[in-house]
């Protein structure tokens, strides 16, 4: 995910919460829209979220110019990593004749260029949710004052330019700016919910891409591993699913992609060559007597096997079977992923597997396999 160092050592139970940029365009609307209708600069202006209950907003700055106000307020992300936390989310309103509410994204806010995503081709990058609760609150406000004639709305976020080039918006065709999102109006706090709303969005781009071979890594470094293999992929076929492989894997079916190859390194692929489909350090520990079995299929000495077993590491044990020249040990583990990324979606796909070292070398690969080896299922 795309971060800003905090603290993460409080207990999850009393870590604060946060809005999202959805819920701050919304109260922004509203803050600009009440101004505009009643002359009275506001301080504070309170919605009703998704999640099902009242969050209030401080304004941070009015603007009148031109028959136009624009309210702005500095976006608080609680106490989750978000790179959006503090930026300035600013909403412009204005009454114009056309009938209607108009709502358009200005500076700093993205715009689509690639089908995939639940927003049109074209428009601002305002998810459905967020666009929702904005035109609500515009029409429950026109509905109070009677008033007929039609409002302009105009997201902007001065530095979404800038933030944008630390997220994914620019991989799945979000051009110009972040985007306005949120689902519930609140942002919980190291929530997976995000990351995994973006691998779905990725997968969705990439099929409409045209894209039938996906290569799947857990972050940035292997990433660039992988680009190196693919030279000759586009670029949205490449899906950073981070630790969640079994949920990536099962989107991918359901879109129908036959072709997935899997790239990573020494610790995190050792645990999905385990059988585990989250790869979180909290969800799968590292099984060393696992590896240790592996190692003497490879033909390891029981000495090797005893170092392997008491590894501290996985990418320990990577570097110990590297030196001794046990390459047989790195094949095994990369059909190993394979077959059980195979079984966790019933089949369907064709999976390939390649393992890196940190520097980039690669240790051991797995063509294009689409039955399980019950050889390696076996004993693996």
């Amino acid at each position: 995910m795309n971060v800003q160092k905090k603290s993460n050592k409080k207990d999850p139970k009393e870590m604060r919460h946060g809005y999202t940029t959805g819920a701050c365009a919304t109260a922004m609307t509203k803050a600009s829209l009440l101004t505009l209708m009643t002359n009275e600069v506001q301080e504070q202006v309170t919605i009703f979220l998704p999640a099902g209950h009242f969050a209030t907003f401080d304004i941070a700055e009015t603007v009148t110019s031109e028959g136009m106000v624009s309210c702005t307020t500095i976006k608080d992300a609680g106490d989750d990593p978000d790179v959006t936390h503090l930026a300035r989310i600013v909403s412009s309103v204005r009454f114009v004749d056309k009938p209607g509410i108009h709502l358009d994204g200005g500076v700093g806010v993205g715009r689509v260029t690639k089908p995939g995503l639940p927003v049109p081709v074209g428009d601002a990058a305002i998810n459905p949710v967020p666009r929702k609760m904005i035109l609500t609150v515009v029409q429950e406000l026109k509905e109070t004052f009677q008033i007929e004639k039609g409002v302009e709305v105009i997201i902007s976020v001065p530095d979404g330019e800038e933030l944008a080039k630390k997220t994914l918006n620019g991989r799945l065709g979000i051009l110009g700016g972040i985007s306005i999102l949120g689902t519930r109006g609140i942002v919980v706090p190291f929530s997976s919910s995000a990351y995994m709303a973006s691998i779905v969005q990725a997968i969705s781009v990439a099929k409409e891409a045209g894209c039938d071979h996906l290569v799947l890594t857990t972050g940035g470094r292997s990433e660039k591993f992988a680009m190196k293999q693919y030279p000759d992929l586009q670029e949205e076929a490449f899906i950073e699913m981070g630790d969640f492989v079994g949920f990536t894997l099962k989107h991918i079916k359901k879109k129908e992609i036959p072709y997935v190859s899997l790239v990573g390194m020494m610790g995190k692929f050792s645990k999905l060559a385990q059988g585990n489909m989250m790869l979180h350090s909290k969800s799968a520990p590292i099984d060393f007597g696992f590896l240790a079995k592996v190692a003497k299929r490879a033909g390891a000495s029981e000495e090797v096997q005893q170092q392997v077993e008491q590894a501290n590491t996985a990418s320990q044990v990577g570097e110990l079977m590297k030196e001794l020249g046990f390459t047989a040990f790195f094949d095994y583990l990369c059909r190993y992923c394979s077959n059980h990324a195979i079984a966790h979606v019933n089949g369907g796909i064709s999976v390939s597997t390649a393992f890196y070292t940190m520097g980039g070398d690669c240790l051991g690969k797995v063509d294009h396999i689409d039955t399980i080896d019950e050889d390696d299922w076996d004993r693996g």
